[in-house]
């Protein structure tokens, strides 16, 4: 059976899997889905169309899946959609989508969010994360997989941060992060390049080679973007084993829009 608290407010048109745990003064409305194995702590507010999958470790007092802070919203049935294994600690706040974008706010799996993180409307988190105590991302975020937020980030709308990039604590960004890249300062500045994490991945040290010749490409050398994306799409050809990196620092790029750019 459900192990629901008896003192939990869950609508009978909720669709909760039996080995679903729901802690006690937690309110769960009638469009939530929530797969086996997730556990809901107490004085958590669930709601929205709002679908959480397997083995989720959600903290108490939590809000999930409230309407956009956008006042352009009216009551449009959008949505915010967890992947698997997260954890998300107390006093986090996850909104649903809104109608000027996919209408969809997503979170993959296994990612570490910790206490009073917000993410707004349209928001897209990848898998792996971390977001670390007070990171704050404004609405059509997007973050991608392994990326580590420090703690009191905060994030403009619209900003992308590519995978294994890096925040520092109490990082301000209003332009896009380029995968690998570590930043610091209000507003942000690239520092260097997160070697240690991807040491800790599994990279060898020919793909390593490759990521800092990325880095003196878009940081060292004094070029302009597009000079730095035309040597970037040559390493290929010194360093093959690593074409996959090459693929997705230009695909990164090429989505950048030259009124945001990058965190120089």
């Amino acid at each position: 059976m459900t192990a629901i608290h008896p003192t939990a407010l869950v609508d009978p048109q909720a669709q909760l899997h039996e080995s679903v745990s729901v802690g006690p003064y937690s309110v769960i409305g009638p469009h939530v889905r929530i797969a086996a194995g997730s556990s809901i702590g107490a004085h958590c507010v669930i709601e929205g169309h709002t679908t959480i999958g397997r083995d989720n470790k959600i903290f108490q007092f939590n809000s999930i899946g409230a309407i956009p802070q956008d006042k352009k919203y009216a009551g449009e049935p959008c949505e915010l959609v967890i992947g698997d294994r997260n954890t998300i600690r107390e006093f986090c706040t996850l909104n649903i989508g809104s109608p000027g974008d996919a209408g969809v706010t997503r979170v993959g799996n296994d990612n570490w969010i910790m206490a009073y993180v917000h993410l707004a409307h349209d928001c897209v988190v990848g898998n792996h994360t971390i977001f670390a105590n007070n990171a704050q991302l404004a609405g059509h975020v997007h973050v991608g997989d392994w990326a580590i937020l420090g703690g009191f980030t905060v994030v403009h709308q619209f900003v992308r941060l590519g995978a294994h990039s890096m925040t520092a604590m109490c990082s301000l960004l209003f332009a896009d992060l380029p995968p690998y890249v570590m930043c610091q300062g209000q507003p942000a500045a690239a520092r260097s390049m997160n070697f240690e994490g991807l040491r800790r991945r599994g990279f060898s040290p020919e793909r390593i080679a490759a990521v800092k010749a990325m880095q003196r490409a878009l940081y060292r050398d004094e070029l302009t973007l597009e000079q730095a994306k035309e040597r970037i799409a040559r390493l290929t050809q010194s360093h093959p084993e690593a074409e996959a990196d090459v693929a997705m620092m230009l695909d990164f790029l090429a989505g950048t829009s030259p009124q945001r750019g990058i965190v120089r």
